[in-house]
């Protein structure tokens, strides 16, 4: 767990390290302007602020408010602020962009709009969107500080394609299983769509953040009293949060609804957390069998829950 926390420290490290060097933010003054960073953020929330206190701006930017003070000093030296009285605080002055201080933020928003158009120019057309995507995904992190909450939704177009692509490659990276696996998640999930009948069949989507974080299945068997339960994954960033508990409980829920009386599943031994959740859930197990499947020595359990 050290030594992936220390990879995760220098991958963001790293990305500081290539970030401010291409943007120029180590520069003495920003795009080519007579502003060092500091002060073209503090430019920025001035013209984009109605009438802020320097304190309101140095709580927003985490600034110093000795540093910020000496800021607006230079600004109202230069001709670029205004201050006047907080009629409704007789101690907070207000702030405010002269005509000469707009001229030269909009100077500003130029040079930056320039900066970072020729940046996304000089990127082939697939490495703009993904550098594009990330950003957003940055900004969505660190503008919601609430911590992530599961939630659940029905599929959409695309979804089962990623279920398989998901459990393929996780099953692979944590317990070595080949394609053998992948090609049976394609199998269950191509049936799934071809046999769906909305009365006895239905699925749930787990997203946290935008993201999908795991997947459930209630697929109808041979017997019209019995359900399954199929392919339970969640994702390791997601676990910990409760998505498989509450995968499960939607799934039992819905089996209910339809008129179930048992719902079945078949899982193998390793997968001790999905069998933890189970076992919490009710299910029992009711068979056991060694098996040789996606290039591993496995053991099949059968689990059952009575409805």
């Amino acid at each position: 767990m050290m030594i992936r926390h220390e990879q995760d420290v220098a991958a963001l490290r790293g990305f500081n390290r290539i970030y401010t060097s291409r943007l120029g933010l180590l520069d003495t003054h920003l795009d080519d302007s007579p502003f060092t960073l500091s002060e073209a953020r503090i430019l920025y929330e001035l013209a984009n602020r109605p009438d802020p206190t320097a304190a309101e701006i140095a709580r927003a930017l985490r600034l110093d408010p000795a540093q910020m003070s000496r800021t607006i000093k230079r600004f109202a030296n230069r001709g670029l602020v205004a201050t006047r009285d907080d009629p409704s605080h007789g101690r907070h002055q207000l702030l405010s962009l002269t005509e000469q201080g707009r001229a030269a933020f909009a100077a500003l928003e130029n040079n930056t709009r320039h900066a970072i158009g020729a940046l996304l120019d000089g990127l082939p057309p697939f490495r703009r969107a993904a550098m594009l995507s990330a950003a957003r995904s940055i900004t969505r992190i660190f503008e919601d500080e609430a911590p992530p909450q599961p939630m659940l939704r029905g599929l959409k177009p695309g979804d089962l394609g990623m279920v398989i692509a998901r459990q393929a490659i996780l099953y692979a990276e944590e317990y070595g299983w080949n394609s053998d696996y992948e090609a049976l998640v394609a199998r269950i999930l191509a049936d799934f769509h071809q046999s769906f009948d909305p009365a006895r069949d239905a699925a749930w989507i787990a997203e946290m953040d935008g993201r999908m974080a795991g997947s459930i299945f209630l697929v109808h068997g041979d017997e019209p009293d019995v359900g399954k339960l199929r392919l339970l994954y969640v994702e390791r960033e997601a676990r910990g949060a409760g998505v498989g508990k509450m995968l499960v409980a939607a799934c039992v829920d819905r089996a209910r609804e339809v008129g179930y009386k048992r719902l079945d599943l078949w899982t193998n031994s390793v997968l001790a957390a999905a069998r933890r959740i189970y076992e919490r859930a009710g299910f029992v197990l009711t068979g056991e069998a060694s098996h040789h499947s996606f290039g591993k020595d496995l053991i099949g359990q059968t689990r059952s829950l009575a409805l």
